[in-house]
């Protein structure tokens, strides 16, 4: 099957306070060779970026080096706690993003001291190991490695066992999803929201499925989920033998999955698989928040004064406080 990488031209759907943005965005071309130099890049300080601890002097960041699963070396994670917090408070289980080849747990400083300062929960972020030098399952026991462990020490910790969450965000949200699924089906830890936003769910998309003709222009493309998706996967997406652990959308039921919040930009790439999963968790009896942002693409948070990326966090730090609000009140 051949996918078209630019289908449509959907410059003009864009909302005009997101529009600028994409003009000084870099364009990536993903290969073997280049992955070595986008990373460096992206590990580059932003030019006059704030700094997340002066932004939330409330919440104090401690790394920690975890046992990591049988065999596997140990997983370092950074734990944000608000200062003065009560306990036993709720864990959040943070994952980040850059669609399996990107991203590290430092570059998701910000959000993850916000999620600590606004919620009152102790935010574990997982620094996972990459693909294509760690294929799966390695990046998804790392995350099972570092939720075990918060699980495990949860009085040495004072967390609240009743009240653990994953989250995540793109490839992110993807792994957090694919957590949520061996969380459930191991039976051993009991996650009670999963909050995924535009999460990476399934490899089928741009590779055996073709998007929508208005998905996918801007920031990820057709050609970087095959790239990640094939990164991770160690060969070619879409085949019939890839597991629910490593793309969610494979599985076959997801009942008994916990409470679930998902939002996603309308010109993202993954608008149409995150909506048929929400859609998939509403119909086996799972309860679903669901947010679609018009004119926004893969990313669009990266403006943070526009008012959809305003609406976007405040719609899953709502959906965090009014779950574990009820949650404590049970």
């Amino acid at each position: 099957m051949t996918v078209a990488d630019h289908p449509t031209d959907t410059r003009h759907l864009v909302d005009p306070e997101l529009a600028p943005a994409l003009d000084a965005f870099p364009p990536f071309v993903f290969d073997e060779e280049t992955l070595p130099l986008i990373r460096a890049g992206m590990s580059q300080p932003a030019q006059g970026a704030v700094d997340p601890a002066e932004s939330y002097a409330d919440v104090a960041r401690q790394e920690r080096h975890v046992p990591g699963a049988p065999g596997d070396p140990e997983v370092r994670v950074l734990c944000y706690e608000k200062v003065g917090r009560s306990s036993p408070a709720a864990a959040l289980l943070w994952i980040h993003g850059g669609g399996f080849v990107l991203g590290t747990a430092d570059a998701d400083d910000l959000t993850c001291r916000q999620l600590a300062s606004e919620t009152g929960a102790v935010v574990v972020s997982v620094d996972y190991r990459l693909a294509p030098e760690t294929p799966a399952p390695g990046p998804l026991n790392d995350c099972y490695a570092a939720l075990a462990w918060a699980y495990g020490a949860a009085p040495e910790l004072g967390l609240d066992p009743t009240r653990f969450l994953v989250g995540g965000a793109s490839a992110g949200g993807g792994l957090a999803a694919c957590l949520s699924l061996l969380a459930r089906d191991r039976g051993d830890i009991p996650i009670s929201l999963q909050v995924l936003i535009y999460p990476m769910l399934d490899d089928r998309t741009a590779s055996t499925v073709q998007p929508h003709p208005y998905a996918g222009e801007f920031i990820w493309k057709p050609s970087d989920n095959r790239f990640g998706w094939a990164a991770l996967l160690g060969g070619q997406p879409g085949g019939d033998d890839v597991s629910p652990y490593v793309a969610a959308a494979r599985v076959p039921t997801t009942a008994d999955l916990p409470a679930t919040f998902i939002s996603v930009g309308s010109l993202d790439l993954f608008a149409e698989e995150d909506i048929a999963y929400a859609t998939r968790l509403i119909r086996e009896g799972v309860l679903v928040e669901l947010h679609v942002y018009p004119g926004a693409y893969h990313g669009f948070n990266m403006v943070p004064f526009a008012r959809l990326t305003q609406a976007y966090v405040r719609d899953y730090l709502d959906a965090i406080n009014r779950h574990l609000d009820q949650r404590q009140e049970a």
